[in-house]
């Protein structure tokens, strides 16, 4: 009975951790290290104000896109997606750097590597990777739409 009994403790406690463990949202802690992007920013300086929005018109949380299927660096994107969603974005700059590293002209990658950067208040080198970005996918319009690429580069 005791055996059960401690057997029944453990696993409630596993299970508890694993629950906690990851709840898929950022910290509090990452949410105010966050900064927002603005036009043409660069290391150090501060964001502009959003524009306002129209009646009607609901917020969209931009994010990191996926990689076309089969391109060479399709799994390190992907898996920096992955934590970008979760406001990993240092871990998410890392596989984007190698998803990068393995396309040069993976666009995808370049912007997925920008907004990491935003995330983490590098605004210089974000700028210049929103900047490839749309440069080597002008008519994609997850990018040339994106308000955070527009920001930085003064679209």
């Amino acid at each position: 009975m005791k055996q059960l009994a401690l057997s029944v403790f453990v696993l409630s406690v596993f299970l508890a951790s694993v629950v906690a463990c990851d709840t898929g949202t950022p910290t509090e802690e990452a949410k105010k290290e966050a900064a927002p992007p603005a036009e043409a920013m660069k290391d150090g300086e501060a964001p502009a104000e959003a524009e306002p929005m129209k009646d009607g018109e609901a917020p969209a949380e931009e994010t990191a896109l996926m990689a076309p299927a089969g391109s060479p660096g399709q799994a390190e994107n992907d898996e920096g997606v992955g934590h970008y969603k979760k406001g990993h974005w240092d871990i998410a700059e890392g596989h984007f750097r190698k998803a990068v590293k393995a396309d040069a002209k993976l666009a995808e990658a370049h912007f997925n590597l920008a907004m990491s950067l935003d995330k983490l208040g590098t605004h210089g080198e974000a700028t210049e990777h929103f900047r490839q970005a749309v440069d080597l996918a002008p008519d994609n319009p997850k990018i040339k739409d994106s308000a955070n690429l527009k920001k930085h580069i003064g679209m």
